[in-house]
């Protein structure tokens, strides 16, 4: 473990070696902790007194997020669902949307829910060494359902977060080819993102931009996925911060806890070198900041 992470006072969960971990998410009702490794086709589940659980999908489920409800809502491989996890292990799905542009070979990727409490999520083609550009963003709320693409062209949707309120949307593209993240201006009333720029560009930076997360203060956090790190940007796009960690790949980081001052961070452990045992590791650290509570999807 580096120096930077015992600093941090990082605790390792579990035993776990996810092969894509991902969508880490805060239930404050239940004082657990959701996550789930999308190629395992498992959501995971961390109580407060350290006990895990998981449940198996029928699908790869790439993310989660709550709901008003009480359940889940998912972007799996072939739409939008909704989730009720079972005493049987077992995550009982039910197709809520499916987009009529994904193609054979794809898969919903990165999602979380909007301010106002629409489920947001992007698709992408797997088989990343392809780069194709085939990646669409959606946008699913329980009135209109699924929207059409509100953003194309992307090779591997990430990143999704709003700033604390709401005006602000971002989004990342974590190809090699791209390691772009990009802001726009939010229409909080009608949910429709305009005024897009580049925010970061990590192409001279550790890493890729991988799953995010958003702060108190408005920063940004983002997974440096093949650069062992954590990075913090500031609302104006100017990075202030780096925290190393022992997974090669970090791939998503999300705020919880009954202060919401810790990060939970997911990891991949698919191709990883022998022997590295952080591989697919999921962690919790102190990172310094506080973040945002997560609005539930409102049905």
């Amino acid at each position: 473990m580096s120096e930077a992470a015992r600093h941090h006072h990082l605790e390792r969960v579990g035993d776990i070696h996810c092969t894509v971990g991902e969508s880490p998410a805060w239930n404050a009702e239940q004082n657990a902790w959701y996550w789930v490794d999308i190629a395992a086709r498992r959501i995971w589940r961390r109580d407060s007194d350290g006990a895990l659980r998981h449940w198996s999908t029928a699908e790869m489920v790439a993310c989660i997020a709550f709901t008003d409800s009480g359940g889940l809502i998912a972007g799996m491989e072939s739409g939008i669902f909704s989730l009720a996890l079972g005493e049987n292990q077992q995550a009982a799905a039910t197709l809520l949307a499916a987009p009529a542009q994904l193609a054979d070979g794809m898969r919903f990727n990165d999602g979380r829910c909007d301010r106002q409490g629409r489920f947001w999520s992007g698709t992408m083609f797997m088989d990343m060494a392809a780069a194709r550009a085939l990646g669409c963003l959606y946008r699913y709320d329980a009135r209109d359902g699924l929207s059409a693409p509100i953003v194309t062209d992307l090779i591997t949707q990430n990143g999704l977060a709003w700033s604390p309120d709401g005006r602000t949307m971002y989004l990342s593209d974590s190809h090699p080819a791209r390691r772009l993240v990009w802001a726009f201006d939010y229409d909080t009333d009608d949910g429709v993102p305009h005024n897009r720029r580049v925010f970061a560009d990590l192409t001279a930076q550790r890493g890729r931009p991988d799953g995010a997360a958003i702060d108190s203060e408005g920063c940004y956090w983002v997974c440096g996925n093949d650069g062992a790190c954590l990075l913090r940007y500031t609302p104006a796009g100017a990075l202030d911060r780096a925290i190393a960690l022992p997974m090669a790949k970090p791939a998503m980081c999300s705020f919880g806890g009954a202060a919401l001052d810790t990060l939970m961070v997911t990891s991949i452990g698919a191709g990883a070198a022998p022997g590295d045992d952080w591989a697919g590791a999921t962690v919790l650290l102190r990172p310094g900041a506080c973040g945002v509570a997560e609005t539930p999807f409102r049905g």
